[in-house]
């Protein structure tokens, strides 16, 4: 079984809620994604720490099996984020934003990773997501996920990941960005031009929308009372979607659908409090629960469409 590579950002994240705050808290891309994988696949790790990072934030890492031979050690402080959130939680606000030894990441890939069949190249430059696409010798399926600055100031970059990769994940605002248009139903169609089987649209509290050519499912999110940090909520969705389509090894259409049924119970479970801590705790027994609530809210009784019409 092969293990899913993932590649991004590994961070220390500071982060304010109205249910409290974070200092110099696990975080990243990477991070999130990789310890919800991990739940359903072996993962491997490509990222870059400084020597500030503490060895605790590694054992979080190591009690997920998680393979950290692509994860780079260097000189300098790590990668650090410094946000807020405001009551209704949906958007995040920035205090700083500090790269450090990230600004000159460059991503190195064992032989082993090389020949990862299943890979995640989570929200960092473009030009990075194109190196690692280079590297890899026969990716069976490559899941690329972005942000808003990318598509501002690098577009024509990004295309050309969008062109080489199988499943795409964007939220609804960086669709609208894209493609330049409002109606995501639009959007999807148009980002599906581009190349990709598959488009993940993620939209928060709302759930998300996958499209395919001929179809789109849509799936709502978890129904959650209490809601600490949604940091790394989409990192964790796509890592869980990834991790479980790796785990099955063949992508069908009904597997798409088990993935993102997947992505949504991992997304639930770290918003529920700061960093990785919830992410972390999660047992079999949670997770079989709550994917069965989830695909409850998604599945309908078999019904004649002729009756919906009908006045008795």
């Amino acid at each position: 079984m092969s293990k899913t590579l993932i590649v991004g950002s590994v961070a220390l994240d500071s982060v304010e809620t109205p249910h409290g705050k974070v200092s110099a808290a696990l975080g990243g891309s990477a991070s999130y994604a990789s310890v919800a994988a991990s739940y359903f696949n072996d993962v491997s790790i490509v990222g870059v720490v400084g020597t500030d990072f503490n060895g605790s934030h590694i054992e979080k890492f190591r009690s997920r099996n998680i393979d950290l031979s692509g994860l780079q050690t260097v000189e300098g402080k790590t990668f650090h984020w410094s946000g807020y959130y405001e009551r209704d939680m949906n958007q995040a606000f920035t205090h700083t934003t500090e790269l450090n030894v990230f600004a000159d990441f460059s991503p190195k890939l064992t032989e082993e990773q090389r020949q990862a069949e299943f890979v995640f190249l989570a929200n960092i430059h473009p030009a990075l997501q194109l190196d690692v696409l280079n590297k890899i010798a026969n990716p069976r399926v490559v899941a690329v996920d972005t942000m808003n600055y990318w598509i501002e100031g690098q577009k024509q970059l990004l295309t050309k990941v969008v062109e080489r990769c199988d499943i795409l994940l964007v939220n609804d605002q960086e669709a609208r960005q894209f493609c330049e248009k409002v109606n995501l139903i639009e959007c999807g169609r148009d980002l599906l031009k581009l190349g990709p089987r598959t488009i993940v649209l993620k939209k928060g509290e709302h759930g998300a929308l996958l499209f395919q050519k001929d179809r789109i499912v849509y799936f709502p999110a978890y129904p959650l009372e209490n809601i600490k940090d949604p940091t790394g909520a989409g990192d964790s969705f796509a890592g869980g979607m990834v991790g479980y389509l790796s785990r099955l090894g063949e992508v069908t259409d009904d597997n798409l659908v088990r993935g993102v049924l997947a992505g949504t119970c991992m997304a639930s479970f770290v918003v529920e409090d700061f960093s990785l801590d919830r992410l972390l705790t999660v047992n079999n027994a949670e997770l079989e629960e709550r994917a069965a609530r989830i695909y409850e809210m998604v599945s309908l009784p078999p019904i004649d469409p002729a009756t919906l019409l009908s006045r008795s």
